[in-house]
C-alpha cells in the first residue's frame, strides 16, 4: 500500500494526449532512451494516450499539428534539462513535467547553483571554476590538495567527471571535462558516504546510500555495474535521516526546483552533509535511484510515472 498523498487525477483521460520526449543529442542520450522505454510502457499500462518523440524538434512539430496536450520530459542534459525545452514549451502554452525554465537552467549550472547554496548556508564542497581561456587549474591543486574532482559544469550522469588522486592526472581530467563544455569545475575531494534524496511533489523519498568498488559513483557504477550496492533504508538513525531529508528539500527549494527531482550529497565522518547537485530530470532506468526509493514507500513504477505526470498540472 502506498504511503504517499492521494493522487490528484484518477481518470487517465484528464491528462489528454501526452508527448513523452526522450533521447535528444546530449551525451546522456542512451540513459534517456533506456529510461524512456520503461516510462513509455508504464504510461501505456496506465491507460494514458501517449506518443514517444526522439528529441525536441519532432515534439515541437507534433505540438504545431495540435497532437500533444502536455509533455512528459525525460531528456537529460543540455537541450532537455537546462531550461531550453521548458522555455519553448512555455511559449507554446504546453505544460511539462518537472522544474520550470529558470530552475532547470540554474540546477544544470554547477557553479551558479553552488554559489547560491553557499550564500544560503547550504554546505557544498569548495571549488574553483575555469573558463575556456583559463588554464590555471593548478591553483585548485594548490588550494585543496588531493584528491580532487574535475567536472563539466553543465552535464549529469557523471559523464566527463574524474577523480584525481595524483597531480599528474589533473591535465587529462581537465581535457576530458572540456570535451563536454568550455567551463570546468574542480572540487575539493570530500571523504564520505554518498546519499541521494528523491523529491516527488513536496515529499522527500527515503534516502538511498550507495556503495561501489569503483573510485566513485561514475557512469559505469550508475548504469552498467552489477557490483554497485544500494541501501534503502539507508541505515541512518530515523531522526538523522529526517533532518537530512528536510535539508535536501531546502537545497532543492533554494534553487527553485519543483515537481520532482533528486538531491545528491556526501555525509562525512563527522555527520556533516556536503551537497553536490540537484537533478531535475533523474534517470528512470532499472538502476535508477528515484524508482528504488519510491518503492520503499509502496509506490510502484507505474504509480511513480503517474505521479510525475501529475507534476505537469
Amino acid at each position: 500500500m502506498s504511503m504517499a498523498p492521494p493522487l490528484k487525477i484518477r481518470d487517465p483521460k484528464q491528462f489528454g494526449r501526452v508527448g513523452l520526449v526522450i533521447g535528444g543529442d546530449s551525451a546522456e542520450r542512451e540513459v534517456s532512451l533506456n529510461g524512456g522505454r520503461a516510462v513509455s510502457a508504464a504510461l501505456e499500462r496506465n491507460g494514458i494516450d501517449c506518443q514517444v518523440f526522439d528529441g525536441p524538434q519532432v515534439l515541437f512539430d507534433a505540438i504545431g499539428r495540435g497532437e500533444v496536450d502536455r509533455v512528459f520530459n525525460l531528456l537529460h542534459g543540455p537541450g532537455g534539462e537546462d531550461g531550453s525545452l521548458q522555455g519553448a514549451l512555455q511559449l507554446m502554452h504546453v505544460p511539462v513535467t518537472g522544474a520550470n525554465l529558470a530552475a532547470s537552467a540554474l540546477t544544470m549550472d554547477k557553479v551558479r547553483s553552488k554559489w547560491i547554496w553557499e550564500r544560503n548556508g547550504i554546505d557544498t564542497p569548495p571549488f574553483e571554476c575555469f573558463g575556456p581561456d583559463d588554464d590555471g587549474y593548478t591553483r585548485a591543486l594548490d588550494r585543496f590538495g588531493l584528491p580532487l574532482f574535475v567536472k563539466p559544469t553543465g552535464l549529469g550522469s557523471s559523464i566527463g567527471i574524474s577523480r584525481v588522486a595524483a597531480a599528474d592526472q589533473l591535465e587529462a581530467a581537465v581535457a576530458l571535462a572540456r570535451e563536454y563544455g568550455d567551463w570546468v569545475i574542480i572540487e575539493a575531494g570530500i571523504s564520505g558516504k554518498e546519499y541521494f534524496a528523491g523529491v516527488l511533489g513536496r515529499m522527500t523519498l527515503p534516502l538511498i546510500r550507495i556503495e561501489t568498488p569503483r573510485a566513485f559513483y561514475d557512469y559505469e557504477a550508475k548504469y552498467e555495474s552489477d557490483e554497485t550496492r544500494y541501501f534503502c533504508p539507508c541505515g541512518l538513525p530515523e531522526d538523522q535521516e529526517a533532518e537530512l531529508r528536510a535539508r535536501s528539500l531546502k537545497a532543492f527549494d533554494i534553487l527553485g526546483a519543483s515537481g520532482w527531482g533528486r538531491v545528491d550529497f556526501l555525509l562525512d565522518a563527522t555527520g556533516k552533509a556536503w551537497f553536490l547537485e540537484v537533478n531535475t530530470t533523474p534517470g528512470m532506468t532499472d538502476h535508477s535511484l528515484v524508482p528504488q526509493a519510491a518503492a520503499v514507500l509502496g509506490i510502484g513504477f507505474d504509480e511513480l510515472v503517474w505521479r510525475i505526470l501529475e507534476t505537469s498540472l
